[in-house]
Order: C-alpha cells, then structure tokens, then sequence
C-alpha cells in the first residue's frame, strides 16, 4: 500500500526524522494562505502515487504567496502524467505547499527488503535527486549498501560507515547515525516494504533534512495497523484495481490488453501472460485466484472481467493442486448464472478432481472452448478476442 508524501512526512516526523514545514492543502485559496503562513517562498508540490513529479511538472517553487495559489489552481483538479504513471495520469487533488530550503547537497537514503539475503537493506549515496535511477544504472557503485539483520537490528558502525560513504562532515556523521537508526524504527513498526527519502539534503545551515519522502506498506501486514489503513487514497488507484480487491479478489493487477486472465498460482500467471504475448496477443491483468475452494472468488472474478471494457475473451487456466477444478468448473457455471457474460471462454483445466470438473463444465451447457496445454489455451484465447 503506498501514501502521499505529506503523509510519508507526518510518519517521518513522529519517528524524529527532519522534514520542512509544510502544510496540505484542496484549494488554490489554501495554498495561498499557507504559503503566506510559512513566510512566502514556497515549494508547491503535486500529491501523487508517483515519482516523477520535479520533470513532469508537479513540483513547482512560488516565491509569493499570489504565486503560490496561481500554481497550485494550475495544478489541482488537472491529472499528472510522469514516467511512472499510465497514460492517462493520475489526479491532482493536494497540494503539499512547504517552505522553500536552502539546499547545499542532495543525497539518498532508502530501505527496502532484499529477496536474496531475506534482510532490510539499507541503501545510501551522495548523488541522490533526480536521476538517481541513472545513477544506479550507469555508476551503480555510488550506491553503497547496509544489510540490516532483523534480530540484532540497524547498528551505529553501519551508520557511520554509510555516512562517511556520502563524503559528510565530521559534524554530520552523529546525526546521519542517527537519523538512520530512527528510519529503521520506522520501518521496522510499521511493516513497510519501501522508505526512501530522495533527496536528504544539508541545508545552507549544515543540518539533515527529508525534503522528499516515499513509504510503502507490506499489504499482508495492515491487519496489524488500522491507522495506516486508513490513509489510503483510493482515488490514486486503478478503478479496476480497487474494485477487484473490495470484491476480494487481491492479486489482481489491470494491464493494458484485452484478455482477461484468470489462472491460480502467481508463477503460472506471469508463464501464461508470456505465452498470450509470444502468441500474438496482450494479457488485459494479472490474476493470481490463489488456493480456491469456494466457487465466490471465481464469481468476483468474472465480475471484474465484465467490468473492463477492454477485455474482448476471457481464459481461465487452472493446474489445481489444493484448488480443487470441480470447484473452479461450479465457479465459472455460477458466474454465468449471476452475471451477463457475452463474452468468448477459454477453458484450460488440469490437476485434482478435473474429471469431475470437465464432466460439471459439459453438462452445464455453457459455451466455452476447450484447450489442453498452455500453449493451446494462449493461442484459442488471442484468436478468440481477435473474434476468429
């Protein structure tokens, strides 16, 4: 689950961690009286789920408050298309109005959860800002790495040996230290699986401060905390995307194609989206169904999948280990009993009880097309939305 960045910085801030004034705002006339709070010169700062925002355009420096509330009508209700968002943008709907720092240097300072050593990892360097992608790409050796093992936690020498890394003033070694032992507390109380702060600047006055800030929250993990629940902005989201998980159908993701997907195992899922593709065709989501043995997720399913104007055939392919295929097969009749499904099926069975599965499919009557390996049900479901 991600946030805004002033939400980012409230958390930031609760933790001790350094981060301008600034104050949210809805309107134009807001940003304007606070600007005017904060002594006038302002950065006026797009809030979305995406990075991007400086060369896009959502971050903008107003040096009066007339100015700031000029910008910030500029931006509000409009939609913010980066390198990072889809086509059509997000929406504009807060403005972070924050007072105007003087920067000296950018750095970076991030945690994230590192899948080989199964450790945090804390990652730092001196060229942080902007193009910190190319810098990881290009010069991947500026970005100097911290494993944090979770029993014994984030140490003071690998504070001091990452802040040294950044080239920082005797002065500022403490306070980095520090600084990255509470952004560890943070990300440690509250189940994330991203903090970053790019950029960590030193201001005019030689101090640390998160003039940007970005947290992700591991999404198994918001039962723990309802708060942070809470502050999800579902406006930010994929309609379909939202829809599919009020309807309980989690591990679904919209794409931009026009077969909908519905396959149970995330690794089966990524093979048979590879295979639509090298056939020809352009998966419309990625649907992990999971372990089923109520015919309802099927159900929601299908309601998604209707719900998508784009998608033109649906396939379905099921290997069923604990997921039973008698079960997927009363899912799918279900689903054409409840819903109005005009819509071309492909049908790739196999695994537990699938004699049954097929013998409940046949009977039912429904039209569907049979396939019998991946291959098979990638190449019936291109031809079936392309209507052939």
């Amino acid at each position: 689950m991600k946030i805004h960045e002033y939400q980012a910085k409230a958390l930031l801030s609760e933790f001790g961690i350094p981060v301008p004034q600034g104050k949210v705002a809805a309107t134009a006339a807001e940003a304007k009286k606070l600007a005017a709070e904060l002594g006038g010169e302002v950065a006026v700062k797009a809030q979305v789920y995406a990075g991007g925002r400086g060369k896009a355009g959502g971050i903008k420096v107003a040096k009066t408050p007339e100015e700031a509330e000029k910008l910030a009508g500029q931006m509000l209700g409009t939609r913010l298309v980066t390198h990072q968002t889809a086509a059509e943008g997000v929406p504009i709907n807060h403005v972070l109005v924050e007072k105007a720092m003087n920067v000296k240097r950018e750095l970076y300072l991030s945690i994230i959860v590192d899948n080989i050593s199964r450790m945090p990892v804390m990652m730092a360097s001196e060229a942080g800002g902007m193009e910190i992608e190319e810098v990881a790409q290009k010069t991947p050796e500026k970005i100097l790495k911290a494993y944090i093992d979770p029993a014994a936690g984030f140490q003071a020498f690998q504070g001091r040996k990452l802040a040294y890394g950044m080239n920082l003033t005797q002065a500022q070694i403490k306070p980095a230290t520090t600084l990255m032992t509470d952004l560890y507390k943070l990300f440690q109380a509250k189940d994330c699986s991203l903090v970053e702060i790019n950029p960590l600047v030193v201001t005019a006055d030689d101090n640390l401060l998160a003039l940007d800030a970005k947290v992700n929250f591991e999404d198994n993990a918001l039962f723990r905390h309802p708060d942070i629940e809470k502050l999800e902005d579902k406006a930010q989201e994929d309609p379909l995307e939202v829809h599919a998980h009020e309807l309980g159908v989690k591990n679904y993701i919209k794409m931009d194609g026009n077969i909908g997907c519905m396959v149970n195992g995330a690794g089966l899922a990524m093979a048979v989206m590879d295979l639509i593709t090298y056939a020809g065709g352009s998966p419309a989501n990625f649907l992990d169904i999971g372990t089923v043995n109520s015919t309802d997720r099927v159900v929601n399913a299908f309601k998604v999948f209707t719900t998508d104007p784009k998608v033109k055939a649906i396939m379905v392919n099921i290997f069923g280990g604990m997921a039973r295929v008698d079960t997927i097969a009363q899912g799918i009749i279900e689903a054409h009993k409840q819903l109005d499904i005009n819509l071309p099926l492909v049908v790739r069975l196999a695994g537990t009880n699938v004699a049954e599965g097929k013998r409940i499919l046949a009977d039912s009557k429904i039209k569907y097309i049979e396939a019998t390996d991946f291959l098979d049900v990638a190449r019936k479901a291109v031809a079936a939305a392309k209507g052939s």
